[in-house]
Order: C-alpha cells, then structure tokens, then sequence
C-alpha cells in the first residue's frame, strides 16, 4: 500500500472516530440536561398532590394505582346539525358478510356509528336522547345514504324500539 492509500485510509478513521465523538458528547449533554427536568417534574407531580413529606411516594403511588382516568374538560361542539337517526346491530341482513367487523376494521361496540359524510373517528353527540354520551364514526352506510347517522346496538329489540327519529347532533 502508498502512502497515499494509508493516508486515506488513517482520514476515514479519524473521520470515523470524530463522529462517533461528537455523538458520544451531544447525548451525555442531552442526557445530563434532561435528566434534571425528569426529576424536577416528578418532584412537582407530589407538590401538586399536596404532600412533599415522607408521606409523598404512598400518595404518589396512589394517585397512579387507581385505575381511572384523569377528569378532561367538556367539549364544545364545532358545528351543529338535525338529522335523521337510526339504529342497526350485527346481522348479516343489516350489514356485509362480516357483520361484527366496521368499514374500518374495528370491532363493532356501544359507542360506534356509521355514516357517510364525516370522517373516520370524528367524535359526535346526541345531547337529546343520549346526554353527553360521545359517539366515534367507526362505520360506513350503503352509498344511498348520505347526511344520515346509524347508531350500533347489541340487541335488536333495542334498535327496533329506538326506530327512526330525526335528532340534533354535535360535532365535537
């Protein structure tokens, strides 16, 4: 081998050895600055709970052991609409072949809508015969059907007795 070539070749290593250098330095920065922010953060997590005495890892550990979820404000409606509402359940009469599988392939479930003109996962509401209950469309109808919602119910008798009924509906 030259000159030349061992030249080369000494250039790619130290090329080589400066990268992984400078990457070995800038994550023991990113470590060393991060970490005080983890733990000034849990610190604040048990000032927030009110206790930071010994008593503070039991209330810790109680606050995330519950299994709840944490309280989120009500949302508003973007825009709201009357429309006609009806009800379907899983038969094969009233769906495709897969009458437990959704257009988007989820599992049907209470809480689950179809429709045609929103898209998938918008969350809506049906404040007059449903409270504050939130829906997800989850499912699509026939093409026919365009500014109409379906609401998914286990039982049949349930979806009879519901029938048609043109409802205002929130989009959240």
């Amino acid at each position: 081998m030259d000159i030349q070539g061992k030249r080369a070749k000494l250039n790619k290593v130290l090329n080589h050895w400066e990268k992984t250098t400078i990457f070995s330095i800038l994550f023991t920065l990113v470590l060393v600055f991060d970490f005080p922010r983890a733990v000034f953060s849990q610190t604040n997590v048990v000032n927030t709970l009110g206790d930071a005495g010994p008593r503070a890892e039991f209330v810790l550990k109680k606050h995330y052991s519950e299994p709840t979820l944490p309280k989120s404000e009500e949302r508003q409606a973007k825009n709201i609409i009357h429309l006609p509402v009806t009800a379907y359940n899983s038969e094969v009469g009233q769906t495709d072949d897969t009458p437990f599988i959704t257009a988007f392939g989820t599992t049907v479930r209470d809480g689950i809508v179809a429709t045609n003109f929103l898209p998938k996962g918008t969350m809506i509401r049906f404040p007059e015969e449903f409270g504050d209950k939130i829906f997800v469309v989850e499912d699509r109808m026939n093409a026919r059907y365009t500014y109409k919602v379906d609401i998914w119910m286990a039982d049949k008798q349930e979806a009879i007795q519901f029938g048609a009924k043109y409802l205002k509906m929130e989009i959240l």
